[in-house]
């Protein structure tokens, strides 16, 4: 069988010229077949090399990314530590504080607070740890950390609100009890169920202590409370008596002049009256009563050693 060829007729400019190629037509076919081949596989090289190129750009930066994340992790952890040093001094003060307003400490496990138990979470269901072991394990570190940190100084808020409320009482406590002596002067007379009365000359119960102080002598309220009386009463004279809450009630006698008024408040050292010897009386002092819960006792029992005013 003769085979179809093909003639290819090639002229130059000035037409003096003219080349002729041959071939077959299989051979023609194979040319072309051979050329879309190199086409196709140098495509497929150019592919290749674009997505691989691309896919390394994506894993450099993943890996930068990746390292930027486990650096700033770490800082964070630096911090949390750092916090959990300044949560421990809170703790240590929160201690001393209770120690003042007279509680008990917080136990050291109850104070940790610890984190964990059914329903918490677990370091293999962070989402991070399913795409990088090594992040997510520092990142669920950091978040137990913080979460622990949370919980503590939430515990020691709450002691220290109660340890100051305990102390703002204490103190009030303390503002309110009688502890100084009225008046500066000699004592003459104390507290006594049978005292040989220096008037009426038989023996009845003193329900406070006499003062001998100078005519006009300051009269200084015995501790923080408010007026509840001002005004003469039989045997007593001119009379000024404060309440102090917490049952504690003082009544200051015999008084030449009163400088307070009923409902006034007053502070420990306030003046609230002068001396004088109105009301049964042998010369000018102060009559002093303390009363706890309605019954008279020993004003000596709450003066403090050395506070005259």
């Amino acid at each position: 069988m003769r085979r179809e060829r093909w003639t290819l007729i090639l002229v130059s400019e000035k037409g003096d010229n003219l080349r002729r190629v041959t071939f077959y037509t299989r051979t023609f076919q194979l040319a072309l077949g051979a050329a879309g081949f190199l086409c196709a596989a140098l495509l497929l090289a150019v592919g290749l090399v674009g997505f691989y190129g691309s896919r390394s750009i994506r894993t450099t930066l993943l890996e930068r990314e990746n390292a930027t994340l486990s650096e700033e992790l770490g800082l964070i952890q630096t911090r949390v530590g750092e916090l959990g040093g300044e949560i421990g001094l809170a703790a240590g003060r929160d201690a001393e504080l209770r120690t003042l307003a007279g509680l008990e400490r917080i136990d050291q496990e109850v104070l940790q607070v610890g984190v964990g138990g059914p329903g918490s979470p677990t370091l293999d269901q962070h989402p991070l740890y399913r795409l990088d072991p090594e992040l997510g394990a520092k990142a669920f570190s950091v978040v137990y950390d913080l979460d622990a940190l949370e919980r503590r100084s939430r515990l020691l808020r709450e002691s220290m609100r109660e340890a100051s409320d305990s102390i703002t009482a204490h103190r009030d406590l303390l503002e309110s009890t009688p502890s100084i002596l009225p008046t500066e002067g000699l004592l003459t007379s104390g507290f006594s169920q049978a005292r040989l009365h220096p008037i009426f000359h038989e023996a009845l119960p003193h329900e406070g202590m006499d003062v001998s102080a100078p005519m006009g002598n300051p009269i200084r309220a015995a501790a923080k409370g408010r007026v509840t009386f001002v005004g003469v009463r039989d045997g007593y004279g001119l009379v000024v008596e404060i309440d102090h809450g917490y049952d504690y009630v003082t009544l200051y006698g015999h008084a030449s002049r009163v400088l307070v008024s009923r409902g006034q408040g007053v502070s420990r050292g306030d003046v609230i009256a002068q001396v004088g010897n109105t009301g049964i009386a042998t010369g000018p002092h102060l009559h002093y009563e303390v009363r706890v819960n309605g019954r008279p006792v020993n004003p000596e029992r709450f003066v403090l050693p050395g506070v005259v005013p």
